[in-house]
């Protein structure tokens, strides 16, 4: 069945490898909340802190881990629910075709490359010795600069801007706003003005990447700034010059990556996290939303706070933290405790000093 009918539940549990407790030919016409969903929707539970807000829905069906029970209409009990999930929103909500070819608005350079089966929006720009892919699509107002190179079955939305000699390998995503390759931060003070330092490098995404909105990575002052296969990073991050991020990695909203900074394989910076310049972090390491990091953290270890500091460390920091105007005003008590006894044993009290005096 297609779209606008709808599918029976038995063609959603042969598409998703599910398990089905329920009607086979009941027939849901789309996917929506738990708070929203009626009776021809269905929807999902893949977060067990939802299961009594799952209780009270009204959803006709609903999509779910194999141990979930109770729920007030049939299920489709599948082994990994949130993969499934990802094939049930596609089913519903297949991406439309696109034509290919050049809109009669977009200017396209006589020296470019641009595949039979691209397809580039209105008013984009190709410039001069740049190469599109088979497949790629080039949303309206993009811009692909001097000598870039877009992979096959790449996306650019609008208004993306990929500086001259940027390359993008295959099948990277890359969402509106976005800027690669524009100048790395990089000056130096010559005892009156400061002196910007060309940035000659470039940047390369590698396979499978998807690039957040309004995000920025820069290019490299030499070499390249590098972004390797299958990261994952969200809107509005910065990545300096020089910097190389690792496979698989996921980097979330407001996250800054300072030049020449190396990030391992699998590491994954919450909302807001700062890393410092020339800084390392290994392979599969984990840092909380506004970490700051400014020193190197090994392989595999979980960060907190500013300065970034070991989980367990941070958690005894933040009780402390918490503790510390009691802890102020005994520390005061115990000094008057002290002058006055050491006033009635006729001893002289020190001078006070530093940040005693100031007080």
């Amino acid at each position: 069945m297609g779209k606008a009918a709808g599918f029976t539940l038995g063609e959603l549990a042969v598409a998703l490898r599910a398990t089905l407790d329920g009607d086979p030919s009941r027939v849901v016409t789309g996917v929506a909340p738990l708070d929203t969903a009626g009776p021809h929707e269905i929807s999902f539970l893949i977060d067990r802190r939802y299961a009594a807000a799952a209780k009270a829905s009204r959803a006709g069906a609903f999509l779910v881990p194999p141990d979930a029970a109770g729920l007030p209409a049939p299920t489709l009990r599948a082994e990994a629910p949130q993969l499934a999930l990802i094939e049930l929103l596609t089913l519903f909500h297949p991406a439309a075709a696109v034509p290919a070819g050049v809109h009669p608005s977009a200017a396209v350079a006589r020296g470019a490359r641009v595949d039979a089966s691209a397809s580039v929006g209105p008013f984009a720009v190709i410039e001069d010795g740049a190469a599109v892919g088979a497949r790629v699509r080039v949303h309206a107002l993009a811009y692909v600069g001097a000598g870039a190179e877009v992979g096959e079955d790449c996306v650019l939305h609008p208004r993306v801007v990929l500086y001259p000699g940027v390359r993008l390998g295959r099948r990277v995503v890359v969402q509106a706003g976005a800027v690669i390759g524009a100048d790395g931060f990089g000056y130096t003070h010559d005892g009156t003005a400061h002196r910007k330092i060309p940035q000659v490098g470039s940047v390369r995404i590698e396979d499978d990447v998807e690039i957040g909105a309004n995000t920025t990575i820069d290019r490299a002052t030499l070499g390249e700034t590098l972004i390797r296969r299958g990261t994952k990073i969200d809107n509005l991050v910065q990545i300096g010059h020089n910097v190389e991020v690792g496979e698989d990695s996921i980097l979330v909203a407001q996250v800054g990556v300072s030049g020449s900074s190396r990030l391992g394989r699998g590491v994954v910076l919450a909302g807001q996290v700062g890393v410092a310049d020339h800084v390392t972090l290994g392979d599969g390491v984990v840092s909380g939303a506004q970490a700051g990091i400014a020193a190197d953290v090994a392989a595999g270890e979980k960060v907190l706070g500013t300065p970034a500091r070991p989980v367990a460390q941070a958690r005894r920091v933040w009780v402390a933290e918490g503790r510390l105007p009691e802890l102020v005003r005994r520390l005061r008590a115990a000094e008057r405790r002290l002058q006055r006894l050491e006033g009635q044993l006729g001893i002289a009290a020190p001078e006070p000093r530093g940040e005693d005096a100031e007080e």
